[in-house]
């Protein structure tokens, strides 16, 4: 047991850095790109693709079924087990696509706003790309292969930044986002092809679907009720104030996640894995989450509060001047 728990923690520290070097690169393409795109493109133009991304986003809640969690989270799965679990994936997916096409006339409706139609049918294929590679992921993460699956975000990241900064030039204006939306998703699933040798068989029927369907779905109940709660007051804003309103709320709201989110991504994708290892050992359980939860505490503090008292020289230095009204939201 020793041995095992002492392998266990030097593969959560390697795995750790890995995920830590991984977001601190994606941080950096995501804010020098988000510098590039507020300089090329205008408040409307991110308003529009807000408008879109906050309704569509329901839909994301669903991308995966909560199956990938199912993956990582099982003391054993089998190669049957995946394989069904990557099918109904691809299901989900296509059924989602199929959606988000169908409500791009309500949303263009809703909003008075024709241009969302189109935008909404491209960002429906999004859904089955990203289908094709949910289960790639979750085995990269259950096996604790943080080093591959950090090298395939940060290529991912990469490539869609130079795709929407290149668009961005070429004058497309809102479709520069659009397409780096896409691009993201497309270039994350070829690489984890690439990366995670396996490929999935036929799906079979009594390998204990149901319990993880159901597993599943309460992963997802909770990301929906997540998802309401920080996503609704965009809905209304879009609504009622416009694209311009929205653009500059959405900028301001998207700067002060990034490092948040890259920080509770990096630690709460490695914490998931090793806890799922340690589901039966409650005293190591415990241990290991208050640790991994008092390190996410210190390090978000301190950035929060120096967001807050340097957020003129910050919307400056990355948005620029054009962007003083996200000032205050900031």
């Amino acid at each position: 047991v020793k041995k095992t728990m002492k392998d266990l923690k030097g593969r959560t520290l390697r795995a750790g850095l890995a995920k830590t070097f991984a977001q601190g690169v994606n941080f950096i393409v995501r804010v020098g790109a988000l510098m590039v795109l507020a300089r090329l493109l205008d408040p409307e133009d991110f308003g529009l693709v807000g408008m879109v991304t906050v309704a569509t986003g329901v839909f994301s809640l669903f991308k995966d079924a909560g199956l990938s969690m199912v993956t990582i989270q099982r003391a054993s799965i089998t190669n049957e087990q995946v394989s069904t679990l990557f099918w109904i994936n691809m299901l989900v997916g296509a059924i989602l696509g199929l959606l988000t096409f169908g409500a791009a006339p309500i949303l263009a409706s809703f909003y008075h706003e024709p241009r969302l139609f189109w935008m909404t049918a491209a960002l429906a294929t999004g859904f089955l790309i990203n289908a094709a590679g949910v289960q790639h992921s979750a085995l990269l993460q259950r096996d604790m292969r943080f080093g591959a699956l950090s090298v395939v975000e940060i290529l991912a990241q990469v490539v869609s930044s130079a795709v929407g900064i290149g668009m961005a030039i070429g004058g497309y204006g809102y479709w520069a986002l659009v397409g780096m939306a896409i691009m993201t998703q497309a270039t994350y699933t070829v690489c984890l092809w690439m990366t995670m040798n396996w490929v999935p068989g036929l799906p079979c029927l009594g390998v204990g679907g149901t319990s993880m369907v159901r597993f599943g779905g309460m992963a997802t109940l909770n990301s929906i009720i997540v998802y309401v709660a920080f996503n609704f007051e965009k809905l209304l804003l879009g609504r009622f104030w416009g694209a311009e309103a929205l653009g500059i709320y959405g900028r301001a709201y998207q700067l002060i996640s990034i490092p948040t989110e890259n920080l509770n991504y990096a630690i709460g994708g490695v914490a998931f894995s090793v806890l799922s290892r340690l589901q039966d050992d409650h005293n190591r359980f415990k241990r290991y989450f208050l640790n991994g939860y008092s390190l996410v505490i210190s390090l978000t503090l301190p950035i929060t509060i120096a967001c807050a008292l340097f957020a003129d020289d910050i919307i400056l230095l990355i948005l620029g001047p054009k962007w003083e009204k996200a000032v205050p939201i900031f």
